[in-house]
């Protein structure tokens, strides 16, 4: 088990938002979503040194990202349920319902059949507080694209925005988006607390296979560089 701001979660990867519905029944009639390229990765110059293979880089034993706690941080936010998430590169305008964990430990999905919803983890930190929050969609559905079908083609210094319940909206810029192998998804370099207001955004991703669905995950990294409202 590992903390989520102040809340414990299981080690888990979003398996469940894999399936790749849309493209096991329609693969010979569509193209897969974008991976992000080695240049959106983290750099010696932001969050960490991660290649996007899979390797925990760029963090402490303790889980914490090092280069978070001398990076300049805009002062967090009180506590506030969000409600929806734009991504404006991406036209992401989708919103937001809340995720518990299951009977295992792990991330529960979001419900399959609603392509523009996102949910994000409602006992963990909620976005633009201090420490990292989470926020996970699905990558598509069985009639086609998702809400974060394109999330593997966001950019670095990209814009991604959130409504809260208090009626101020969150404003974080994009760090790095890597893509993970199922088998080697780091945790602690995912979930792990960190000393500024911190966001991931995750959806499926990698290599993609008829009998199990995509082999891995996109994730977004971003903080906090503005609010609003």
């Amino acid at each position: 088990m590992r903390r989520v701001g102040n809340t414990l979660i299981a080690a888990v990867t979003v398996a469940s938002l894999c399936a790749g519905t849309w493209l096991l029944h329609h693969g010979t009639e569509t193209h897969a979503p974008p991976q992000p390229t080695a240049a959106q990765a983290h750099s010696g110059e932001d969050a960490g040194t991660g290649t996007g293979t899979g390797r925990s880089s760029g963090g402490n034993r303790n889980g914490t990202n090092t280069a978070i706690r001398s990076a300049p941080a805009l002062p967090a936010l009180p506590p506030s349920p969000p409600t929806r998430i734009r991504i404006p590169a991406l036209h992401v305008d989708a919103p937001l319902t809340g995720l518990s964990l299951t009977p295992a430990g792990s991330l529960a999905a979001p419900p399959a059949n609603r392509e523009n919803l996102a949910s994000w983890y409602e006992a963990g930190t909620t976005p633009g507080e201090r420490g990292t929050a989470i926020v996970a969609g699905h990558v598509d559905t069985a009639d086609g694209p998702a809400v974060f079908y394109d999330l593997g083609a966001l950019r670095k210094h990209s814009t991604v925005e959130v409504d809260r319940r208090d009626g101020t909206v969150a404003v974080f810029t994009v760090d790095a988006v890597e893509v993970y192998d199922a088998r080697h998804f780091p945790d602690a370099r995912v979930y792990g607390a960190a000393a500024r207001p911190e966001l991931r955004v995750i959806t499926c991703g990698g290599a993609y296979a008829k009998t199990t669905g995509y082999q891995g995950n996109v994730v977004v990294f971003a903080h906090l560089t503005g609010s609003r409202g």
